[in-house]
């Protein structure tokens, strides 16, 4: 008979893949968790580890093993949160963990309406704001019953294993200058950009943490150019401040930018899919959420703009969820055609353009 415990160490090790990693997520020494590892592959029969040079790696049969330890300890967590639940005369407790934009746009909404009573039935709510690497292992450890994550289409991640998903939308992410700067350079509002005529910009960046970090920077290198950084703030609305006072251009997702801004003008530039998991073993209550949160995202209310294209909904029957490999992949926006390249300086024009002005006006997007 396989030990549970054992089987959770070889789990949290296929997780971090090191020993002493494992050893730090379990709270235990590094001996302990070989001792662990080593106990298990005797209960087992076969070979679960194999060293490669210095690094210890699965074996094919240790992945196959994970992937039943998976199984497993979801049943268990099911089970335990059941009982909980039982104990508590309620339908227990779902764990959302979701991006910052998610988490200040679409989860508050899962809760009831100030003045009103929850459902009897209704489970109580908990959110943890987590990047998606971040939320991503705390659904792999059964920490929470839902990630809501996103994936750049420049960026893209796969889908956690093991688990039901479902799409929720894709939205443009958006270069961000002071209308200014936009109308120097002769960018018609919402026009999509082309990063090429911005290399000589400076450029703020998302923290070095964050997916939008390296997105941003694998952005400028496929336009040929290294980013010259002027700052860097993991905050968004630090960064729409700073193109406020005209120090530089940002790309930041539609759902992140923050109330309209009269010196703000935005510009699509390619695209970011959110999508909510769920562990396929994950009590009722969170197939239920997972399914309100796609509602939310769909019926959030945004004004009609003729100069972007809207978010886009993944429409599928309510309830239903799908697999990795159904997700819809995004797609990058159309980008404008090379354009003679100008250098970035405040409050002058370096280059005539060939059309001359077009009745610029800026551009403000309110995000809801």
């Amino acid at each position: 008979m396989l030990d549970v415990r054992r089987l959770r160490v070889l789990a949290e090790f296929a997780s971090q893949g090191t020993v002493a990693a494992a050893a730090q997520a379990l709270h235990l020494t590094g001996p302990a968790v070989s001792q662990q590892l080593a106990v298990l592959e005797k209960e087992a029969g076969v070979r679960l580890l194999e060293k490669r040079g210095r690094t210890l790696h699965l074996t094919g049969a240790g992945q196959r093993l994970v992937d039943h330890a998976h199984v497993l300890l979801g049943n268990l967590a099911a089970a335990e949160s059941d009982l909980t639940a039982l104990r508590q005369g309620e339908r227990g407790t779902v764990r959302i963990a979701a991006f910052a934009s998610a988490a200040r746009t679409i989860i508050p909404t899962l809760w009831p309406t100030p003045g009103t009573a929850p459902a009897p039935e209704a489970p109580t709510l908990f959110l943890a704001e987590h990047e998606p690497p971040a939320a991503e292992t705390a659904l792999a450890r059964h920490q929470v019953h839902i990630a809501v994550t996103h994936s750049y289409s420049l960026l893209p991640r796969p889908l956690p294993a093991g688990c039901e998903h479902l799409a929720l939308f894709d939205e443009p992410v958006l270069l961000v200058l002071h209308t200014a700067d936009a109308t120097e350079r002769y960018l018609s509002p919402g026009a999509p950009a082309d990063l090429r005529r911005f290399s000589d910009a400076p450029w703020l960046l998302p923290g070095p943490e964050t997916a939008c970090h390296e997105m941003t920077q694998r952005a400028c290198g496929a336009a040929g150019f290294v980013p010259r950084t002027a700052a860097v703030a993991g905050d968004f609305t630090v960064l729409t401040a700073l193109v406020a006072r005209r120090a530089g251009v940002a790309l930041i997702p539609r759902m992140a930018l923050p109330a309209p801004t009269p010196e703000l003008s935005v510009h699509p530039c390619t695209c970011r899919s959110t999508a909510a998991s769920t562990p396929s073993t994950a009590p009722e209550p969170a197939g239920t959420l997972t399914s309100d949160t796609s509602s939310t995202a769909s019926s959030r209310p945004r004004p009609p703009n003729p100069d972007l294209p809207d978010v886009h909904q993944h429409e599928r029957p309510e309830g239903s969820r799908t697999r990795p490999d159904q997700l819809p992949r995004s797609r990058p926006l159309s980008h404008q055609g090379a354009v003679p390249r100008r250098r970035w300086q405040a409050g002058t024009q370096t280059e005539p353009h060939p059309e001359g002005p077009r009745g610029l006006r800026h551009h403000t997007e309110n995000r809801s």
